[in-house]
């Protein structure tokens, strides 16, 4: 392996992700849970390529991106990156999640950089996602997004309109429903948004045992700041962007 990223970089993230899995798993030890259970989706909005890579070599193999385009522009050059960092033959391939808000006009592109959409929240994006997946020749899995702290800046659908949204997915050919998302109002005290997790994992519960919910196992919910409390709660995808990464650049400004 030759040294393209800075080793000290190298280090500093790889003892951040060791921190953040020790702390993955201590959590699952409280909630009596087995680790295989949880992704670490590693939440890279804005993060230097080098950051990101080095946290792919030490371990991370999802990784979460809010927007398409910063994703397009990412993918090939992290590939190239981890291919001289590395053997090509022995660089590692991470998987790509959209966490992010979805434009519709926007997904025939999510399908062919995504495996998978966290965000989903009505049913026209959801239509549009299993068109364009079907075209692309491939298949996406899909999380509903719901919006539980009913803030108005959030995404999400409501809870009221969650189970016709899921109606909405039955039947589609190309997308697979596969969980729910959320994101609690934001606190410094994560033990705030463990309600919240609790009423998404019963909403999963109640959903599971309806008409074109058998697939819902997934729990997309928890942070940097709250994971723990939403891994005691349920959770089986955590996001987590400062911890891995540290805090992210400041937008450049014109």
């Amino acid at each position: 392996m030759s040294e393209v990223i800075d080793p000290a970089l190298v280090r500093e993230v790889a003892e951040r992700v060791e921190r953040v899995q020790a702390r993955i798993l201590a959590a699952c030890e409280r909630a009596e849970r087995d680790p295989a259970e949880l992704t670490l989706v590693g939440a890279c909005k804005r993060q230097p390529l080098e950051r990101i890579a080095a946290a792919v070599c030490a371990g991370v193999t999802s990784l979460g991106e809010n927007y398409v385009q910063e994703a397009r522009a990412k993918q090939n050059a992290l590939a190239d990156l981890l291919a001289r960092h590395c053997a090509p033959d022995t660089a590692p391939n991470p998987e790509w999640r959209l966490i992010g808000h979805l434009q519709r006009n926007k997904a025939r592109h999510a399908v062919t950089l995504f495996c998978a959409v966290d965000s989903v929240d009505r049913p026209e994006l959801a239509r549009e996602l299993d068109k364009r997946a079907g075209a692309a020749g491939t298949r996406i899995d899909l999380c509903l997004q719901v919006n539980l702290s009913g803030e108005a800046s959030k995404s999400g659908t409501r809870e009221a309109d969650l189970p016709e949204l899921l109606a909405a997915c039955e039947g589609l050919e190309h997308v697979r429903v596969i969980g729910l998302m959320t994101m609690p109002a934001p606190s410094a005290d994560p033990e705030v948004g463990r309600g919240t997790f609790a009423r998404l994992r019963a909403l999963r519960d109640t959903l599971s045992r309806e008409p074109g919910g058998a697939g819902l196992t997934a729990l997309n919910m928890g942070m940097s700041g709250d994971f723990e409390v939403a891994i005691e709660e349920g959770a089986t995808l955590v996001r987590i962007g400062s911890a891995l990464f540290g805090e992210r650049p400041a937008r450049e400004t014109e």
